[in-house]
């Protein structure tokens, strides 16, 4: 019977590719390659961005939040981080996309040329790269574990490497013909499915839990919202920090990564892609609530029990994936695991490709390309990031042993990097005096003092104060600063070191004027 959960998941990884060929029809230029020459939906968009930002980690570990939170924590705090999401994406709306949608940009990083000069242009296309090359390797390889692990639960042997490479393939193909509007519509379709699957999964356990099950998972504190009793430079779901530190990395993550500016540029213009930045917070929500609830109904059916002392699991976030194999009936067993390879295979090749050809290869040669040759380039570059891809995921796999601190590490990443590329951004806009030269050497000293605080700096677990610099890991009575602060933190590094190198300046840079945003695009001008 389990043969037919093998059928389903390959006519997934097969269908996926294909279906977004077709829809992608044949590219005339590099924009139609990159941009879609706006043609997207903005309710297309909207999914493909939630599509995106959701991984393979997000659908498994989220639901183990819920099933293991205290009833001091509160199994629904995650909530409150994407409260922040959805008031830093309003911002994003009505303070950058006017100037990338309306300025007709075709990556992030050109506003940045345009306000300061091609070197920052560079510097954070090459940030946001390097960046996207390692947490788009590690979510490759996250995705090969539960593929793995569900391969050989049906009796099939196969290897990271040949797993990584099939997922990398099934990528660049839509990728390299169809160009954005494939990947948005895939994106877009992939989304429904995960979802559906969490429907399917909430289905299968509501005839399964015990009687009274709501009313102990109330007392559990299962459903608690709102986290107000963990300090909050510690507590990465107590209110201030989820909101406010979630409204900041939101504004990064959606404002400043090419990966998710690509598709909100791929819309009609600039109202439609606001409203698809908007309601991706909205969707966001409704999707973490969901599988959040699918944590508490998992809680209910296992009653508590430890995850590895009490259902014999290598760690905890192996729970949704051993009762998606060991639990569901074949046949919707493959569809659920279907939608967790949906939620890994959003490709990020299209966003790679833009900003190496925009951002840096034609910096180099110094001279912008034709059409045609922007079209080509694109196409070279995505089967050259999807190689690099796929072999950062096989390295991560060598090291499969001890891939937890690995990948821990590089997911949060992000923050060394997104409080330097927003702050930027921010610098540009607010601090008229600044030049390129301030900008770049705050962006730099940011990218530094972030290495030393998300590396060095300690807290005590127990009362929140500071114990002091430690570059040893953390302990059982030590923790470091919240992540939601990360971002934050280094956009007012990156504020005010570059605001102090700028008052070494009489008169406004010329450049702060030439990058205001020009008037809104219609559909006409699309």
């Amino acid at each position: 019977m389990r043969a037919l959960d093998l059928v389903i998941i390959a006519i997934f990884l097969v269908g996926m590719p294909l279906l977004g060929i077709l829809i992608g029809g044949r590219q005339k230029s590099g924009n139609d390659y990159f941009v879609g020459e706006g043609r997207i939906s903005w309710w297309v968009a909207c999914l493909s961005v939630v599509s995106a930002e959701t991984s393979t980690l997000t659908v498994l570990s989220v639901p183990t939040v819920a099933y293991l939170a205290t009833p001091e924590a509160g199994g629904m705090t995650y909530l409150s981080l994407a409260i922040g999401y959805i008031c830093g994406r309003v911002v994003v709306a009505f303070v950058l996309l006017p100037r990338y949608v309306a300025g007709n940009l075709v990556t992030a990083y050109a506003f940045l040329g345009k306000r300061f000069g091609g070197g920052l242009q560079g510097t954070a296309s090459v940030t946001f790269l390097l960046t996207r090359l390692l947490a788009d390797g590690l979510r490759l390889f996250a995705t090969a574990i539960p593929i793995k692990v569900v391969l050989a639960a049906y009796g099939v042997d196969v290897g990271y490497w040949t797993i990584v490479a099939a997922l990398g393939l099934a990528m660049v193909l839509y990728s390299f013909f169809g160009g954005v509007r494939a990947v948005v519509w895939v994106d877009a379709i992939q989304m429904l499915w995960y979802v559906l699957g969490a429907v399917v999964v909430i289905w299968a356990l509501a005839g399964s839990l015990p009687d009274g099950w709501f009313g102990s998972a109330v007392d559990a504190g299962k459903f608690q919202l709102l986290d107000f009793s963990s300090n909050p430079l510690t507590g990465q779901f107590a209110v201030v920090t989820a909101v406010i530190g979630g409204a900041v990395l939101s504004m990064a993550s959606h404002g400043s990564d090419q990966l998710i500016v690509q598709r909100l540029q791929a819309t009609n213009d600039l109202r439609a892609s606001q409203k698809a930045i908007i309601a991706s917070g909205v969707v966001v929500f409704l999707q973490f609530a969901l599988f959040l609830f699918i944590g508490v109904l998992l809680w209910a059916f296992y009653r508590g029990a430890d995850p590895v002392d009490g259902l014999g699991l290598n760690n905890n976030d192996e729970l949704f994936a051993n009762y998606i194999v060991n639990e569901l009936p074949s046949g919707l067993s493959g569809f659920v695991i279907a939608g967790i390879l949906a939620a890994a295979l959003s490709s990020s090749l299209g966003a790679l490709a833009s900003s190496t050809v925009t951002d840096v290869y034609e910096r180099i040669i110094g001279r912008e390309l034709s059409a045609q040759d922007r079209l080509r380039q694109g196409r070279l570059w995505t089967v050259i990031w999807a190689g690099l891809l796929i072999v950062f995921a096989g390295f991560f796999a060598s090291f499969a042993s001890s891939s937890d601190p690995i990948v821990v590490q590089g997911l949060s990443i992000t923050g060394y990097t997104y409080g330097a590329l927003l702050g930027a951004f921010l610098l540009g806009l607010i601090v008229k005096k600044a030049r390129q030269v301030d900008a770049i050497i705050a962006f730099a000293a940011t990218v530094v003092v972030m290495a030393f605080v998300i590396l060095g700096i300690k807290f005590d677990k127990a009362s929140g104060s500071l114990v002091g610099i430690d570059f040893s890991k953390a302990t059982e009575t030590t923790v470091a600063l919240a992540f939601p602060w990360y971002t934050l933190l280094g956009v007012v590094i990156t504020l005010v070191v570059g605001g102090l190198l700028s008052l070494r300046h009489s008169t406004p840079d010329p450049r702060a004027a030439e990058s205001s945003a020009p008037p809104e695009r219609t559909q006409e001008t699309a």
